[in-house]
Parts: C-alpha cells; sequence; structure tokens
C-alpha cells in the first residue's frame, strides 16, 4: 500500500464539476492499493499515518500528529501510485489491487481512520476527479507499507 501524503490548509476533490469532499488543515491523501495488500496492510498504513508527526507544534516544529493537532483527512484513491515505470517509457500497473479489492481495501482504510476519531472526506474509488490542495509547507511524504 502506497501513500502520498501532504499537509494542506485545504484541499477538496471534484467530479463532474461537483463537490465530492473537502478539508480545510489537515492531510490530503492519495492512497495507491497494490494486489498484495490486505486488511492488515490497510491498519499498518493507517496507525502510520496517526501517529506521523508532520504538524506544528507552538514553537514551528513537527511534534504533532493529525490527532492531536485537531486535523482532518482527504483521502483519494489513486492507482497510478503502484506503476513501474522502471521499464519503457508507459507505465506498467500490474502490481496494483485488481478494482474489487483496491475498492474494498480502499473502503476499510478510510473506515478504519474515522474508527480513530479524525474527520475523514474521500472521493469516488475509480471515478476521473479533479483534485485541488494547498500544500502547507510544502510538506510532502512518500510512504509504502508491505
Amino acid at each position: 500500500m502506497i501513500a502520498l501524503i501532504q499537509r494542506v490548509t485545504h484541499a477538496h476533490v471534484e467530479i463532474d464539476n461537483n463537490l465530492v469532499g473537502q478539508i480545510d488543515k489537515g492531510m490530503m491523501l492519495l492512497l495507491g492499493v497494490e494486489k498484495t495488500d490486505s486488511e492488515e496492510t490497510v491498519k499498518k498504513l493507517a496507525n502510520k499515518l496517526m501517529k506521523l508527526r508532520i504538524f506544528s507544534d507552538a514553537e514551528g516544529k513537527m511534534n504533532l500528529n493529525i490527532q492531536q493537532f485537531g486535523g482532518a483527512m482527504l483521502i483519494v484513491s489513486q492507482f497510478t501510485l503502484v506503476a513501474d515505470t522502471s521499464k519503457g517509457n508507459r507505465p506498467g500497473f500490474s502490481n496494483a489491487a485488481p478494482p474489487e479489492q483496491g475498492k474494498y481495501l480502499y473502503q476499510q482504510f478510510v473506515e478504519y481512520c474515522q474508527q480513530q476519531g479524525v474527520e475523514c472526506q474521500t472521493g469516488e474509488f475509480g471515478a476521473d476527479m479533479q483534485v485541488s490542495l494547498t500544500n502547507d509547507g510544502p510538506v510532502t511524504f512518500h510512504l509504502q507499507i508491505n
């Protein structure tokens, strides 16, 4: 499972010019699900994100996690994160989870984060989405959990 995380002051996702998810301060998360991922992978990644101290404290140091900061998460599925670009010029997606598995694990990830008390907004799995955000810092991290 791969996550691209950006600390944001604002983020939203639209489908066909309709707003489907929006947050203010928090974490914009693009989530790629690999075919080897499971519910255990979901929990490992979600727990890592809950503890990740990427938000500034009163002294301006990255000492707060999302729960301490009181931020929200915008979680958007993005299978292109699992692309293999090592050969040729066309990305390969053989490592991506099949749609049914990907959707299930994406939904499990969102539910698990919500159960941790974090407000979560989402896009729509498999949809053509337009994502806008204001990266705060900029602060961006790439996490991969196997």
